[in-house]
C-alpha cells in the first residue's frame, strides 16, 4: 500500500489527542486508584502519563509524513484506518505494524493500542473459523460490525484476556471461585450477562471500551467460560482497580522521573458483576470448542508487536547509553573497549529480536479462514523470548556504560541548595563539553528506566506480556519443523528402510518458504517507504 492509494481512498475522521481527552471526559468509568475514587480519568494526575501515551498515539496518527506506516488501507471497506485499528491483508501490513509500534514507544515506552491491533487480528480469525464450522456468516459479521464501528470512532480498545485464574492446578469449571474466570452466569433473547475477574489489563481506566476475551483452551465442561464481547468501560457493573500510570509527580530517591512522569501505563483488575452485553456485541458465547483459535492467534500477533515495542524502549536505552559514556568523558565510546563492547553488545541484542520480527513479517502468511496475515510463529515467538529474557541484559549492560553515579546521585533538591548546589556543579562534571546539569540529567534518565519502579515493570511486562518464556518455547517447539531436520538426517545417514514418517519426531515438516505462494508472491505488498530516519520520529 503506498501513499498514492492512500490519497485516493476516503479516510475515517481521526481524533487528535486532546479529542481523545474530551472523549473520555463523556465516559463515567468506576475507577478506584490506591483507594480513591476517580471521578475523570482524563484529569487524574494518578493516570495523566497513561492517557498523555495514548493521546500521543493519535497526534501521531495525524502526522501526514507517517502515514505510511500510522495508518493503513482497509481494502474490504475503501477505507484509511488508524494502523493500531487495522485487519493485516498483506505481509507488509505486519512490517508497517512493526515500525509504527517501534516509533510510538521511542516516544512513550508503551503505546499500548498495539493490542486492539493484535486483538482485532486474533478475533477475525477466530470468527471466521466459528463460521466455517457453523456454515453460518453471524460471528464474522458481528465481528466485522464492530471493527468498522471501532474504526469510524477511532476508539482505544482495551484487552481483557488475563483472568485472576485462582488455584492455577484447577480448570476454571473446577474453581471453588467461580469468579476467578469470567463467564456467562445468564443469556435470553438479548443478550448475556457475564461475571468474573479479568487482571492486568493495561490501560483500563482510559480505554473507551473493554474486548473481553478467554485466556485459555476451555472443555466442554467449561463452556460457560468460553465467551468473547465487547464491553463499554463505563457499563454498568464494571469496576477497574488500578494502580497509578507510571510514576506521576513523584521523585525518585536520587532524581526527577524524567520520563514516567509523562509517560506511562496503568495496569488494573477489572471486575464484572452481572455486566449486560447485548448480542451484537458478543463475537461468541458458549463456543468452548474455538476458544483455543483466539488465545493462539492473539498471542502471536501480540508477541510479534512487543517485539516492536521492546525495540522502541532499546532504542532509549542505546542513546541514554551513547549520552552517559560522552557525559563522563568518552566523546567517542567506539574508541573506549569498555564502552564500545556493551553498547555493540545492547545494539545486538536489540536488533536482534527485532529482525525476528521483520522475519515473522516476511514469511507471514494468510489465515485459512479469514485470509488474514498472521507473523510467522516460530520467528514471532523467537523474538518474543530473546527479548523477554535478554531485558535484564539491557539493563546490565546500560548500567555498565552508565556508571554506579545513575543511583549515587544527590537528590534533585540539592540542585537547588545555595549551600551545595556550587560545589556539586564543579566535582561532578566530567566532559569539559557537557554541563553539569546536562550530565546529572542523562543519568536520572537511566535511573527512571531501568533502576526505578517503573523500570522494574518494563521488565516484567517484557517477561511475562504476551505469555511467559515457557509457553513461548511450547509454541516453538510446536511450530518447528524438526521433522524436516530429521528427514534431511536420514537422507545423509541413508536410513530410508527404517525412516518411519509416521513417529511423532518427524510429524513437523517445513512448508515451503520460497514456493510462489511463499514471501515473495506477485502483488504482495511491501513495507511502505519513510522519507524520515525512524530516530528522528
Amino acid at each position: 500500500m503506498t501513499e498514492s492509494t492512500q490519497a485516493t481512498l476516503p479516510r475515517v475522521e481521526l481524533m487528535t489527542g486532546e479529542a481523545y481527552r474530551e472523549s473520555l471526559r463523556r465516559l463515567k468509568p468506576r475507577v478506584f486508584v490506591d483507594g480513591q475514587q476517580i471521578d475523570s480519568v482524563a484529569d487524574a494526575p494518578q493516570l495523566a502519563p497513561g492517557v498523555n501515551a495514548l493521546a500521543y498515539t493519535y497526534d501521531f496518527a495525524l502526522r501526514e509524513e507517517l502515514a505510511p506506516i500510522a495508518l493503513a488501507t482497509q481494502t474490504s471497506r475503501a477505507r484509511v484506518v488508524p494502523r493500531m485499528l487495522h485487519v493485516n491483508e498483506a505481509a507488509g501490513d505486519l512490517l508497517n505494524k512493526l515500525e509504527a509500534v517501534r516509533v510510538l514507544c521511542q516516544e512513550t515506552g508503551c503505546a499500548q493500542r498495539y493490542l486492539a491491533h493484535d486483538a482485532l487480528n486474533g478475533l477475525a480469525q477466530a470468527t471466521a473459523a466459528i463460521d466455517d464450522a457453523s456454515g453460518t456468516r453471524e460471528a464474522g459479521d458481528r465481528f466485522r460490525a464492530y471493527l468498522e464501528h471501532v474504526q469510524d470512532h477511532d476508539l482505544a480498545i482495551g484487552i481483557a484476556m488475563t483472568d485472576a485464574k485462582g488455584d492455577r492446578t484447577r480448570k476454571p469449571h473446577e474453581q471453588p471461585v467461580q469468579d476467578a474466570y469470567v463467564h456467562v452466569v445468564r443469556q435470553d433473547g438479548r443478550g448475556v450477562w457475564i461475571s468474573g475477574a479479568k487482571a492486568i489489563v493495561t490501560g483500563a481506566p482510559y480505554m473507551h471500551e473493554l474486548l473481553v476475551m478467554p485466556s485459555r483452551n476451555m472443555g466442554p465442561q467449561d463452556a460457560a467460560f468460553a465467551v468473547c464481547c465487547a464491553v463499554a468501560v463505563d457499563a454498568p457493573g464494571v469496576t477497574i482497580v488500578s494502580r497509578v500510570a507510571g510514576r506521576p509527580g513523584e521523585k525518585l530517591e536520587h532524581g526527577d522521573a524524567l520520563f514516567s512522569r509523562k509517560y506511562g501505563q496503568s495496569t488494573a483488575v477489572v471486575l464484572f458483576e452481572e455486566v449486560f452485553v447485548p448480542w451484537e456485541r458478543v463475537f461468541y458465547a458458549g463456543d468452548w470448542e474455538h476458544s483455543h483459535i483466539l488465545t493462539y492467534s492473539y498471542a502471536t500477533h501480540h508477541r510479534h508487536s512487543c517485539i516492536a515495542a521492546r525495540a522502541g524502549f532499546g532504542d532509549l536505552l542505546i542513546g541514554a547509553g551513547a549520552l552517559m559514556c560522552e557525559a563522563n568523558g568518552f566523546d567517542d565510546p567506539g574508541k573506549v573497549s569498555s564502552l564500545r563492547e556493551p553498547m555493540v553488545e545492547l545494539i545486538k541484542i536489540v536488533e536482534g529480536f527485532y529482525a525476528c520480527g521483520v522475519a515473522a513479517s516476511v514469511y507471514a502468511a494468510p489465515d485459512k479462514y479469514s485470509k488474514t496475515f498472521m507473523p510467522e510463529p516460530v520467528f514471532a515467538n523467537i523474538g518474543k523470548l530473546l527479548l523477554a529474557t535478554q531485558i535484564y541484559d539491557m539493563h546490565r549492560l546500560a548500567h555498565e556504560v552508565s556508571g554506579g553515579l545513575i543511583v549515587a546521585l544527590p537528590g534533585p533538591d540539592e540542585d537547588h541548595n545555595p549551600a551545595t548546589s556550587a560545589s556539586l556543579s564543579e566535582v561532578l562534571r566530567a566532559n569539559p563539553a557537557v554541563p553539569y546539569d546536562k550530565r546529572i540529567e542523562a543519568a536520572r534518565l537511566i535511573e527512571d528506566l531501568t533502576a526505578s519502579y517503573q523500570g522494574g515493570w518494563y521488565s516484567l511486562i517484557s517477561l511475562h506480556g504476551g505469555g511467559s518464556p515457557a509457553a513461548m518455547k511450547q509454541e516453538i517447539w510446536r511450530n518447528y519443523p524438526v521433522g524436516s531436520k530429521v528427514e534431511l538426517v536420514e537422507r545423509l545417514l541413508e536410513r530410508g528402510v527404517v525412516h518411519d514418517p509416521n513417529r511423532p519426531i518427524t510429524q513437523n515438516r517445513e512448508p515451503g518458504k520460497c514456493c510462489d505462494s511463499g514471501c515473495t508472491a506477485p502483488g504482495q505488498a511491501i513495507m511502505a517507504p519513510l522519507t524520515v530516519q525512524r530516530s528522528r520520529h
